[in-house]
C-alpha cells in the first residue's frame, strides 16, 4: 500500500473518530450544562482548562522528534521512555504542590481538591506515549482511532454517570483519568510488536532529541497560555458565571476545527516528513491540506453562525442565551484558526519547531493586551473580538513563515479558498431565507435549518468540487 494509499484509509477512519468523539464531547457538555448552572459551570471550564493543560503536556518532550527522524533504535526509544517517565513525574509534583497558587488566582478553594486530583493525569500518560507516536510513525491509524473511540465513549458514560450522581465539577475530571488508563493499556497492548522497554538509559544517545525537544516544550507552555489567556482572563477578571457562558461559547465554535485539525494533521504529518527534502512536493502537499480542512471547516462553522440562535435553546436549555453573541464572533476566530493549523506540519517536517515558538510568543504579546482592555470595555463580548484580533494577526504572521518554508503560495491558496467560502455564504443566505420565511424555534426547524444547509453545500460541491465518479474512485483507494 502506497504513502497515498495509508493516508487515505488513516484519514477514514480518523475521521470516523472524530465524529464519534465530538458527538460523545456534544452530548456531554449538553447533560453537564443541563444539570448545572452558568456559575457552577464556570467550575467546570476551569476543570477543563485544566485537563486541557494536562493533555497539552502529552505533545511535549521527544515525540514529533521521533517521527521526524524516524527513530528505530530501541536503545535510544528507551531512554527516551525512561526521560519522557521523569517529566511526567516531576510536571505531576511542579501542579500538585502549584494548587494553591491557582486558587487564589481564580479566588475558588474549591479548585484545591480537583487540580490535585486531575494532577494524577501526568502518573498515567506518558507510559503508552511512546507505543502511540510509533504506531503513528508506522501510520496504524486505524488501530489509534479504534483505541480513541472506545476511550471517549467510555468515558463520556463515566462523566455522565458521576455528574447524575451529584460529582459536579469532579464528574469531569475523573471521567478523563479514566479515558486516559484505557488509552494507555491500550496503546501499550497495540504498540508491543514495535517497542519493548530496555532497562536502558544514555543522555548522550537522545541529546539530539531533547535538542528538538526543548522547542516543543517550551512552544507547547507558550502556546497553552496564548490559546488560553482568554480563559484564564476572563474567571478572574470578570467571574466564574461569565467564564461559564464564554466557555459553552467556545466549545461550540472551536470545539469542531480543534478536534477535527490536529488529527487530519497526526494522518499528514508522517507522510509530509518523508517529503523534507522536496520543497515542492511538500507545497503541494500543504495547499492540499489547506483545501481539505477548508471545506472540512468553513461550511461547518458557517452552519453554526446562521443556527445558533436555535441550537442554543434546544441542546442547553434556557438560561444560556448569553452565548449566543458569544459563538457568532467565535466562528471567525476559527475560521483563522483552521487556516493557521497546517503550519505544524511544515514546521516539523523542516525540523523547525522554533517557529511555533516564536509565532505564539508574538501572539501572546499581542493577545493578552486585546484581552485585558476589550474585556474591561465590553466584557465576555470585548474578549471575544480580541480573540479575532489576535488570530488574524496569527494567521497573517504564520503565512509569512510557511512562504519561508516552502516559497510562494498564496495564488493556490486563495484559488482553492474560494469556493469553499463562497458555497458556505450561498448555503448560509438558504437558511436564512427559511428562518424568515418558515420558523426556527423547535427541533424540527432547527433539524430542517441543518439539512437545507448541507443540502445546499453538498449539492454545491458535488457540482463544481467533486463529482460522485471521483468520490467511487476514492472509496475504492481506501
Amino acid at each position: 500500500m502506497s504513502n497515498k494509499q495509508k493516508a487515505l484509509n488513516g484519514g477514514k477512519w480518523i475521521t470516523i473518530s472524530t465524529v464519534i468523539s465530538t458527538v460523545c464531547q456534544f452530548l456531554q457538555i449538553a447533560i453537564i450544562a443541563r444539570l448545572l448552572e452558568p456559575a457552577a459551570f464556570g467550575i467546570v471550564s476551569i476543570s477543563t482548562m485544566i485537563i486541557g493543560f494536562f493533555s497539552m503536556f502529552t505533545n511535549l518532550g521527544f515525540n514529533n522528534s521521533i517521527i521526524y527522524k524516524q527513530e528505530e533504535d530501541k536503545n535510544i526509544l528507551s531512554s527516551l521512555y525512561f526521560l519522557n517517565l521523569f517529566l511526567g513525574f516531576f510536571i505531576f509534583v511542579v501542579i500538585y504542590l502549584s494548587s494553591p497558587l491557582i486558587v487564589d488566582f481564580y479566588h475558588e478553594p474549591r479548585l484545591d481538591q480537583i487540580i490535585k486530583v486531575a494532577s494524577l493525569f501526568f502518573l498515567i500518560v506518558y507510559f503508552g506515549q511512546i507505543y502511540s507516536i510509533l504506531m503513528q510513525k508506522e501510520l496504524r491509524f486505524k488501530t489509534l482511532a479504534i483505541i480513541d473511540i472506545s476511550a471517549i465513549v467510555i468515558a463520556t458514560v463515566v462523566t455522565i454517570l458521576f455528574a447524575y450522581n451529584g460529582f459536579k465539577e469532579y464528574s469531569l475530571i475523573y471521567g478523563q483519568l479514566i479515558m486516559q488508563l484505557y488509552k494507555t493499556l491500550a496503546q501499550i497492548f497495540f504498540g508491543r510488536d514495535l517497542f519493548k522497554v530496555k532497562w536502558h538509559f544514555k543522555y548522550q544517545e537522545v541529546k539530539e532529541h531533547i535538542r528538538f525537544g526543548i522547542y516543543n516544550l517550551g512552544d507547547g507552555i507558550v502556546g497553552f497560555i496564548q490559546s488560553n489567556s482568554d480563559n484564564m482572563l476572563i474567571g478572574s477578571m470578570l467571574g466564574i458565571k461569565l467564564l461559564g457562558y464564554y466557555t459553552l461559547a467556545t466549545q461550540l465554535a472551536v470545539f469542531p476545527i480543534s478536534r477535527l485539525n490536529p488529527i487530519v494533521l497526526q494522518v499528514a504529518y508522517p507522510i509530509v516528513a518523508k517529503m523534507k527534502e522536496d520543497a515542492s512536493e511538500m507545497k503541494r502537499a500543504y495547499i492540499k491540506i489547506l483545501d481539505f480542512l477548508s471545506y472540512c471547516n468553513i461550511p461547518l462553522l458557517a452552519g453554526l453562525y446562521i443556527t445558533a440562535d436555535s441550537v442554543v435553546p434546544l441542546f442547553y436549555g434556557p438560561g444560556w442565551d448569553p452565548t449566543i453573541g458569544l459563538i457568532k464572533i467565535m466562528v471567525i476566530a476559527s475560521v483563522f484558526m483552521c487556516l493557521a493549523h497546517p503550519l505544524f506540519t511544515l514546521a516539523f517536517s523542516k525540523g523547525k519547531p522554533n517557529l511555533l515558538f516564536y509565532l505564539n510568543i508574538a501572539t501572546l504579546a499581542v493577545k493578552i493586551p486585546l484581552i485585558y482592555f476589550l474585556g474591561k470595555y465590553a466584557l465576555a463580548t470585548g474578549v471575544a473580538w480580541a480573540l479575532v484580533l489576535a488570530t488574524l494577526i496569527n494567521l497573517i504572521i504564520n503565512f509569512a513563515m510557511v512562504q519561508s518554508l516552502i516559497g510562494n503560495f498564496l495564488g493556490g491558496f486563495f484559488k482553492n479558498l474560494f469556493k469553499p467560502v463562497l458555497f458556505s455564504v450561498i448555503m448560509m443566505f438558504g437558511v436564512y431565507l427559511y428562518k424568515t420565511f418558515v420558523g426556527h424555534v423547535g427541533v424540527f426547524h432547527t433539524s430542517m435549518e441543518i439539512i437545507i444547509g448541507g443540502a445546499i453545500f453538498g449539492a454545491l460541491t458535488l457540482k463544481y468540487k467533486l463529482s460522485i465518479s471521483e468520490i467511487k474512485a476514492l472509496r475504492k483507494s481506501m
